[in-house]
This record gives structure tokens, sequence and C-alpha cells, in this order.
């Protein structure tokens, strides 16, 4: 009965797309997807997104169809999408294989580099029609991220620890995104060298690597967050000297534009550290 009743949407699906080039329906399947699709004023052709896609306002009005563990293949041909924006890193593979075998269009974001943002606006602004406002969007992007690059260049390099996950403690190696940021802070990594890069660390580990300030992301959920008392050991540089900072991972962990709002925050408060330790 399933099956007839997939045949039956994918049927209705063809019927239904549009022959002009420009993605009218579009199933976007991360949240820096919808973010960076409205910043171009695409927003109104998404019909189906997944969990945790927030911002803009209207992004909640959203229909969903999954999330990081997986779509609802029947949603998803429901809606109808002439395009679906997917995402290597966070979504199933198996999922969009089934989406790309049912003949359903599907691109993917690659924006594991932060300058790749401007890239992609682009290759939105194309897939939707919207090239000029795309093209301006990615100029801004640009123009701003490499005025970030100059700005504390040269600048004393801190020892900072990004504090990503609570419990288990996580951190990130030299590979990601978010070290990409810190670079551009002009500061070190204590666990750039890792060999994951999303490592599983211990206080014990931290100890070892006495960083000077400790980043920690705030991140909006619903579910009481777990913390470390790192005032239990005031032997690491950070504890000693009460350098913590409190970053919008929002910002910061999304592939989007406003990605470098959060990284100047970021910057801004990490030289403010190197400000104290510079009258030390």
């Amino acid at each position: 009965m399933l099956y007839i009743r997939l045949c039956l949407l994918i049927i209705g699906l063809f019927c239904s797309y549009s022959h002009a080039s420009d993605a009218k329906r579009i199933i976007a399947l991360a949240p820096h997807i919808v973010e960076n699709l409205f910043a171009i004023g695409a927003g109104e052709r998404i019909v189906g997104t997944v969990e945790y896609a927030d911002y803009p306002e209207a992004a909640n009005e959203i229909i969903r169809i999954g999330g990081h563990n997986g779509i609802m293949l029947e949603k998803v041909l429901a809606l109808k999408p002439d395009l679906v924006i997917a995402w290597h890193s966070g979504n199933k593979k198996d999922d969009l294989q089934k989406l790309e075998k049912l003949g359903i269009r599907v691109i993917y974001s690659d924006t594991r580099d932060i300058s790749k943002v401007a890239d992609e606006l682009r290759l939105f602004g194309k897939l939707t029609g919207k090239i000029q406002e795309a093209e301006q969007l990615a100029q801004q992007f640009t123009a701003r991220f490499n005025r970030l690059k100059t700005h504390y260049k040269g600048a004393k390099r801190l020892q900072v620890f990004y504090q990503l996950w609570p419990e288990p403690m996580m951190s990130i190696n030299r590979n990601t995104w978010i070290h990409q940021l810190l670079e551009l802070c002009s500061v070190d990594n204590v666990f750039a060298d890792s060999s994951m890069e999303y490592p599983q660390i211990s206080v014990e580990n931290v100890l070892k690597k006495k960083p000077e300030v400790i980043v920690l992301p705030n991140e909006k959920s619903k579910k009481v967050m777990p913390t470390i008392n790192w005032q239990v050991w005031p032997e690491i540089p950070a504890v000693q000297y009460q350098q913590f900072i409190e970053v919008d991972a929002d910002l910061l962990h999304r592939y989007s534009t406003r990605v470098l709002d959060g990284v100047t925050d970021m910057c801004d408060k990490l030289q403010l550290a190197r400000a104290y330790y510079d009258k030390e």
C-alpha cells in the first residue's frame, strides 16, 4: 500500500514540475541553506526544511520534513519539490541517494571553507534566478571577510581551548570550520594537532595544554545543558585569570553570511583577553 502511495506521489511530482529553469519549490536540508536562501531573497521558495532551521523568524513557519537523524521521504514527495538542496555533512547518504533515484534534482551545499560562502550565495542565485541579489551579497561578504583577515594579522597569539561540547567534552582540530574562524582572530587552537576533527577530550588533556582562554559556545536549546566547573582547576591559566568568553554558536556553527557577525564578536572578546595578558 505504501509503495502504491509513493508511486502516485512520484507521478504527481513530475506532472507538477515547472518548465522554468528557476527553482520554485525548494526543500532545504540544513539551517544554513535556509538562511542563505532568505538572505538572497528566495526564502519564499522554501516549501520544506529540517529541525533547527529557525532563522530568520519566517523560517519557523516552514514545514519540517526531518532532521539530522533522517528525512521523511513520503513527506518530501508530497511537497512536490523541483529542487532539494542537501548537505553532505548533515544529511544521511541513504536518504539523498533515494531522492536522486526517484529523479528528484539534488544539489549539494559545500561550505567547508569560509571563503566558499560567497560561492554558495552565487550558486543559490543561479538556481533561483536571484543572480543580482546574490552577487551583491557575495561581494559584501567577501569584502568584510577580507577586512577580518587583515584586522588581527600579526597580533600576539593566545593559546585557546574551544569547548565545542561539555559532556562528553569535545573540541576541534585544524581541519574544521571553527578552526578557520579562530585563525581569523590570530589565536592558536590548543587541540589543532588532534588526529580527529572533533576529538573527545578529558580535563587532564586541557590541563596539559594550559590554555590562556576558554571559549564557550552557547546554543539555543530547550534542554538543560551540562556545564563544567572549571574553577576546580585554577592551575589552568584561563581559570586562574578568569579568561572565559561566551560566543553565539548559532552564528559561528552555521555556514551562513551571519558567521562574520559571530567571528567579529569572538575576535573582539579575544582581543580583550589579549589586552589583559599584555598588562600582566
